[in-house]
């Protein structure tokens, strides 16, 4: 029996392909595109063909409902806490800046004991570095170099994604370079995830999702919130690897009571 944990974000959808000993056979990523139904539909197919036998689903973002094989369904606060633990091993608070919200997950023994979540707003969130991103005509990965090559600090002091966008096309229009843009950018994303984050504050933080890939990102929320910020190479898998790791659990339970 193999445990498959799928998280359907926005943007992406992350799959981990457990072993009932824990350990990851394989991890794999799709764009979730304008159907999470059709991708559910595509991850089944991939995994199937992988021949593993009996497998056992859970699944978790907010496309889960999108995924009517699934065996469970779980929320993503669960979930990234699972997969965060799995890999920093410690009590922390864990960040995960996903495409629509922002979560900030306080974990105890490995256990969620409190949560902050910003899902009524963009800014803060990925949607609103890809909008600015778009708006400079690059890519995220682009607009963090651009920001590490800026020689003079800008503020955008809009909170709202809209109002923002408009600060930058002005400052665009006032011949800002886009290095000095992209940092502002980022300082006013870094700022509003920090000031969620401390509504949780701890004395270590792990950085799951999308933005775990980036070194810039998290040596800068090391700076706003003057304590650690760790981070794995698989973070992005965070999710997915929780709701493998659930399922896990509840194929344990299941055996236990046959």
């Amino acid at each position: 029996m193999h445990s498959i944990g799928i998280d359907i974000g926005s943007t992406s959808a992350k799959v981990a392909v457990m072993e009932a000993s824990g350990e990851i056979k394989e991890l794999f990523l799709l764009p979730t595109g304008w159907s999470s139904a059709d991708t559910a539909m595509l991850i089944k197919e991939r995994v199937l063909a992988l021949g593993l036998g009996e497998l056992y689903f859970t699944a978790t973002g907010y496309g889960r409902v999108s995924v009517p094989y699934a065996n469970k369904t779980l929320t993503e606060i669960t979930c990234h806490a699972l997969g965060a633990h799995y890999f920093c091993k410690s009590d922390c608070t864990v960040i995960d800046v996903g495409g629509q919200d922002t979560k900030a997950i306080k974990l105890e023994n490995g256990s969620v004991t409190d949560f902050t979540m910003n899902d009524k707003c963009s800014a803060g969130t990925g949607k609103f570095l890809e909008v600015m991103s778009n708006r400079l005509g690059v890519r995220f990965d682009e607009l963090t170099r651009l920001a590490k090559n800026s020689d003079k600090d800008i503020a955008i002091s809009s909170m709202c994604t809209v109002f923002a966008e408009s600060e930058i096309i002005s400052l665009i229009a006032q011949n800002v370079s886009r290095e000095n843009i992209a940092k502002a950018v980022i300082a006013s994303a870094i700022n509003k995830i920090s000031n969620l984050v401390k509504k949780q504050a701890n004395t270590s933080y792990f950085l799951s999702g999308g933005f775990s890939k980036s070194e810039y990102v998290r040596e800068n929320l090391e700076v706003c919130l003057q304590a650690g910020v760790t981070t794995h190479k698989d973070a992005i898998y965070c999710g997915a690897i929780g709701a493998g790791l659930a399922g896990i659990r509840n194929l344990r339970r299941e055996d236990g009571n046959k």
